[in-house]
């Protein structure tokens, strides 16, 4: 009798097996993080918009999480189920993660601005503290956005080589296939 695999294991292989079928999930799931991580950090985002008011800085936080979710909806009409992938939607979501970066550099640029301005610049602590936790969410925000960028174009790269991945199961034999009588009486 074969040797059953744990649960862990078990668990593991299939999922191993869902991302030899779907390998685009990789990216996927790296892009859906940016957009939570920049979700929850959206008070300080906020905060530094309402105490910098620089230009533009409030439709630039707008168009980030504007373009955060029509990016992951292009990317999920990217890759139909069981068809070839939606070259236009491809196209329309690299340009939409390249918007989120030009966005985060645009907002952390006016930051810079305000904090270095000849005139009443913004000191980034005590009460302000909140001007230097925006400039880090912008900063960990593009580099999540550049990783899940740069998964989903070494996409055609890293397909094959996880589909070499042995996930199949071993099932014992026990040799006396001839045995067995099949023949009805």
């Amino acid at each position: 009798m074969a040797k059953q695999p744990s649960r862990i294991h078990e668990f593991g292989r299939k999922r191993l097996v869902a991302l030899k079928r779907k390998p685009q999930t990789v990216a996927l799931i790296v892009l859906a993080v940016a957009f939570i991580y920049y979700s929850f950090n959206l008070s300080q985002i906020s905060n530094t918009t309402a105490l910098i008011n620089g230009p533009h800085m409030g439709l630039a936080e707008f168009a980030t999480m504007l373009f955060s979710a029509l990016g992951l909806v292009c990317f999920l009409n990217s890759f139909p189920h069981r068809k070839k992938a939606n070259i236009p939607m491809l196209v329309l979501t690299f340009l939409m993660i390249a918007l989120l970066l030009y966005c985060d550099y645009y907002y952390g640029g006016r930051i810079t601005a305000a904090l270095t301005r000849e005139e009443s610049p913004i000191d980034p602590t005590g009460r302000n503290a909140f001007v230097a936790a925006a400039q880090q969410v912008l900063r960990i925000h593009s580099i999540i956005l550049i990783a899940g960028l740069s998964l989903l174009a070494l996409l055609p790269v890293y397909s094959p080589l996880l589909r070499k991945i042995n996930t199949s199961i071993e099932v014992e034999d026990s040799g006396n296939l001839s045995a067995i009588d099949i023949t009805e009486e």
